[in-house]
């Protein structure tokens, strides 16, 4: 099968080399590999440049955003200038981060999947992490049932349906949503390991907490599943003020009438869903 990989990059000079030779030693070659280089100042560009001299299918942009690490909007609109250079030629495409290393048979596995069902619209792996005693262990603080951003994989048909990659902060939650609100089904493979080289959420900070409170909101996920939500993820990570900054970004949003990114009919879905399955937990 076809595919594409865009991957935004902003001063990663640290995890970039890594992330591009795991890609280009793949059992299943990417078609087109586009990086972003999302306004660096340190070697990624010279990195990318570097690459690229060895390899033809990849290919480099550069733009200009903030200098934060900041999830969201700055992510996506990176990764947006990368999609503009790529044609609709392939099966299913790719949101890569710049800071994970990938095992070699990584997209073969997922073109197989892609290939087999056509009812799975978004596919991946599972994100290990180093520990202190050099241990890489699973880090997913979410259902198993969710392919982390920083490795997200779209068959052509869902990546058209769910219109693309939302602009804002939770943009990896409300795809899979939108997937699940048009047919397709998430997959995600116990197999496949991927090394990624900063730990979740370690560059984050008060106001991609609070974003994420406001995504809440914008979701259409209603208070008490915004409370629910915003409590798993602060006992998940262990940090009982991000449920404090949840609930302050979702009552900011209310505050100033924020835009909802789902329709209402996308919004009673996701909360029929999000409903079922803390059911299914309980009970």
């Amino acid at each position: 099968m076809r595919y594409y990989v865009v991957i935004p990059a902003h001063n990663e000079e640290a995890h970039l080399r890594g992330t591009l030779s795991s890609l280009c030693s793949q059992k299943l070659m990417p078609e087109k590999i586009v990086v972003v280089n999302d306004n660096s100042t340190d070697d990624t560009e010279k990195i990318i440049d570097h690459f690229i001299t060895r390899n033809p299918g990849i290919e480099k942009v550069n733009t200009q955003s903030s200098n934060l690490h900041l999830p969201g909007s700055k992510v996506i609109n990176a990764f947006n200038e990368g999609l503009k250079l790529l044609d609709e030629e392939y099966d299913f495409i790719v949101k890569l981060d710049a800071d994970v290393i990938l095992p070699d048979n990584y997209f073969e596995k997922i073109s197989h999947v892609f290939k087999n069902d056509s009812e799975v619209g978004v596919a991946g792996g599972f994100i290990y992490e180093e520990n202190r005693e050099g241990e890489w262990k699973l880090n997913h603080p979410m259902n198993r049932d969710h392919v982390r951003g920083a490795i997200k994989a779209y068959s052509k048909n869902c990546f058209k349906a769910i219109g693309g990659l939302k602009n804002a902060m939770g943009w990896d939650t409300i795809d899979e949503l939108l997937a699940q609100y048009h047919g397709f089904r998430i997959i995600t493979l116990d197999e496949l390991h991927v090394k990624h080289l900063r730990p979740l959420g370690k560059a984050y900070n008060k106001k991609a907490r609070l974003l994420q409170g406001m995504a809440m909101y914008q979701m259409r996920y209603g208070f008490l599943i915004t409370v629910i939500a915003s409590l798993k993820m602060a006992w998940k990570l262990k940090d009982p003020l991000i449920f404090l900054l949840n609930m302050q970004g979702f009552f900011k949003a209310y505050d100033i009438k924020a835009p909802f990114l789902v329709s209402q009919d996308e919004g009673a879905f996701t909360r029929a869903l999000r409903w079922r399955n803390i059911r299914k937990k309980l009970f």
